[in-house]
């Protein structure tokens, strides 16, 4: 817990201010809010797969310190690496981001909502260069166990972006009001002054200037850049086929108009926000077993994973219970409660009765998922994310929204059912990684 709270409290501070964002899209109307979302959702498979790269930095870093404590070098190099991976992949998604407003259209969205997306998405998408360095800095203040600097930068960043966001948007403190284009502005010059702030610290602090993370980072090392892309790339796949299936549904919805795109988003926001704490323990599991890996301790690794999956279980059920007793309060506080939302509102209500279903299986298929990272295991959790969410929750979502005429809500029961058969097969594997040859003993 004292690797896991502040990690867990960033996540929670981070998914905040993302929800700021649509709190203030919600407020330029539901249009507005449907295009930003849907645009929104396909940064987030590409930016997550990006993240999954450098997720490999995390158990590196970790088990070459529980091998070696002043294991300075190594973990230069595993950060060097994971800087070169992002110098390398974030030119051709940028290319791909500028044109989104053609892929909408191919997707069989609106004229409207492609070019609104379009134009919201060409100032946002500069934000994902410093998110995604600040990701990499966190991977190795927590492989340090020193995650509370990410706690404090990211809390400053929620009152950050919401007064550039809402001065943008809206145009205060003599600022032109660029509408939605300036929530898109408000996130880059956030995560950049977060970033900047953050790479300062790290500077100044003696634990952590010891490693000289950008000392000669125009040197390229292959090997490792390569052995960081083995343990990545399936890491970043199986993250960006949970976050597609998320996606292709937001597309699904768009076929059901726009109150349902934002009634999705409204209820995806709330899962999201009660995910954040069994995120924050997945990475510390990952942490800690990727610790006791180094130091070969069998029974160190049973108990950080087994401890984390019991705590962020247990949060997930309480936060079903939330949602399933105060479903209109939570959801009226992204929509304004005038007739005029009162159709996305009772849709987001419908939506967030089955997302409380699924807070347990969400919980452990995320943390079953940490577990495995610490012990480098990422190959199979990649086939197993591809069959639960493209196989099962895909399928069964479809065909109830599609074909039985369940609209949204069989959407999203397909997305539960997806998530229940990939936590079954982490936690299966899991448990058998004795018998499979994932751990040795001392």
């Amino acid at each position: 817990m004292t690797l896991a709270w502040p990690l867990m409290l960033a996540n929670l501070t981070q998914q905040v201010i993302q929800a700021t964002d649509i709190f203030l899209m919600g407020r330029l109307g539901s249009t507005q809010l449907a295009a930003a979302t849907l645009a929104l959702n396909l940064t987030f498979t590409v930016n997550v797969l990006l993240l999954g790269l450098l997720t490999a930095a995390s158990p590196m870093m970790a088990t070459a310190l529980g091998e070696r404590f002043n294991a300075v070098h190594d973990v230069r190099r595993t950060f060097r690496a994971g800087l070169w991976l992002l110098a390398l992949a974030l030119p051709p998604y940028w290319l791909l981001l500028w044109h989104i407003g053609a892929i909408m259209r191919a997707s069989g969205q609106s004229a409207e909502l492609a070019d609104i997306g379009q134009a919201f998405l060409r100032a946002y998408m500069w934000c994902s260069a410093p998110w995604l360095l600040f990701q990499l800095l966190r991977h190795f203040l927590s492989a340090l166990e020193r995650p509370r600097a990410i706690l404090w930068f990211s809390v400053a960043g929620i009152g950050l972006n919401a007064i550039l966001s809402w001065a943008l948007m809206f145009g205060h403190f003599g600022l032109p009001a660029l509408g939605l284009m300036g929530g898109g502005v408000g996130s880059t010059l956030t995560w950049a002054i977060l970033c900047l702030g953050l790479v300062g610290m790290i500077a100044r602090d003696r634990q952590f200037r010891r490693f000289h993370l950008f000392g000669r980072w125009w040197r390229f090392d292959a090997e490792r850049t390569l052995a960081m892309a083995r343990v990545g790339w399936p890491i970043g796949i199986t993250l960006a086929l949970e976050m597609g299936v998320f996606a292709l549904a937001a597309f699904f919805m768009g076929w059901l108009g726009a109150p349902a795109v934002a009634a999705h988003a409204v209820a995806l926001q709330l899962a999201a926000l009660t995910f954040m704490v069994p995120l924050g323990l997945s990475q510390a599991a990952t942490v800690r077993v990727g610790l006791a890996v180094g130091r070969r301790d069998l029974d160190g690794i049973t108990r950080a994973g087994w401890t984390a999956f019991a705590l962020g279980v247990g949060f997930m059920g309480l936060m079903a219970l939330v949602m399933w007793a105060f479903p209109r309060p939570l959801v009226t506080l992204f929509l304004v409660d005038t007739p005029a939302n009162a159709a996305t509102i009772t849709l987001a209500i419908s939506f967030l009765m089955v997302a409380a279903a699924f807070q347990l299986v969400d919980g452990a298929q995320v943390i079953g998922a940490g577990m495995l990272r610490g012990l480098h295991d990422t190959r199979w959790p990649l086939i197993f994310a591809l069959v639960g969410y493209w196989g099962v929750g895909l399928g069964i979502g479809s065909w109830l929204a599609f074909s039985r005429d369940w609209q949204g809500v069989g959407i999203w029961t397909g997305l539960a059912s997806g998530l229940a058969a990939v936590a079954a097969l982490m936690i299966a594997r899991w448990v058998l990684r004795g018998r499979l040859g994932l751990v040795a003993r001392k």
